[in-house]
């Protein structure tokens, strides 16, 4: 089965407002379970601002996106599905 593209909402108060050094530091954790759980999930990026932040993963299924966020540490405000992307060239 292939990865499927999931975009996660996550409600983090004054995340937008944090040093670079701390969010290496928020960041190291999830990159740690991301190696432990191996090939199945993978983490594209991410997009911060304000009081919110909408992480991209590729992932197997929402089970071990969420399981990622629990060992992790990471809230999750929603999760998506991504059905389709498109772009200026569509």
């Amino acid at each position: 089965m292939t990865l499927q593209r999931f975009i996660i909402e996550r409600d983090a108060p004054a995340v937008g407002s944090l040093e670079m050094e701390q969010m290496r530091a928020g960041l190291s954790k999830s990159k740690d379970v991301i190696r432990q759980l191996g090939p199945d999930i993978q983490w594209a990026q991410s997009y911060v601002g304000g009081d919110k932040y909408y992480c991209v993963f590729l992932a197997m299924d929402e089970a071990i996106v969420r399981k990622h966020a629990e060992m992790a540490g990471l809230p999750i405000t929603r999760i998506e599905r991504v059905g389709r992307v498109v772009d200026p060239t569509t």
